[in-house]
């Protein structure tokens, strides 16, 4: 099995949350994201992975940032898209240093992209899995993803993929032989 598949223990759980809430709390104080200590980490949070943290504050969005690409290990993604999120996203205010203990904190390890053949959007709509798929839509310079949380909004295969289409900047009843779609799972940590 890839290491990127493998379920991290609670205690390595725990530790993302804490790292997450401190990069917070550092970067309300300092501006800026603090740095990782890679040794000083189980091995499993070394391994680079991607994933997404979302803040919420009294059950309301309050920050979304992450990766879509494993592109550095797990510790440092998790502490960058955590400082991002709380204050690097555009659709909400820098959160203050009074409101970090408040903040509930959900971080999200995202599988390896896998991309999806099909040959009509009704192709598409029975490939993907409800509850299950996050999903990649693109086509040029349009991209956009929800992770599979989002169908807790958005039940239905069909309403998922048009509001993602509209995320990504297309109509929502766009089709075009260029559009490619990737699907991945997560691993949800709160």
């Amino acid at each position: 099995m890839p290491s990127s598949d493998l379920k991290l223990t609670p205690q390595e759980r725990r530790l993302l949350l804490e790292l997450a809430r401190e990069a917070i709390r550092y970067g309300a104080r300092h501006g800026r994201p603090p740095a990782v200590n890679l040794e000083a980490l189980p091995a499993a949070l070394q391994v680079p992975r991607a994933a997404f943290v979302t803040l919420e504050e009294n059950g309301q969005l309050r920050g979304c940032i992450g990766s879509l690409e494993a592109r550095r290990p797990l510790a440092e993604d998790v502490v960058h898209n955590a400082f991002a999120a709380a204050f690097g996203d555009p659709r909400f205010p820098p959160v203050r240093e009074a409101e970090v203990d408040r903040l509930d904190i959900h971080i999200s390890i995202l599988s390896p992209l896998e991309e999806m053949t099909f040959t009509s959007e009704e192709d598409l709509l029975r490939q993907i899995r409800p509850g299950i798929d996050g999903l990649v839509l693109e086509d040029g310079p349009y991209r956009g993803t929800f992770l599979p949380t989002v169908w807790k909004q958005l039940p239905d295969k069909r309403d998922f993929l048009r509001h993602l289409k509209l995320k990504a900047g297309l109509p929502p009843d766009y089709w075009s032989d260029t559009l490619k779609v990737y699907r991945y799972t997560t691993e949800v940590i709160e």
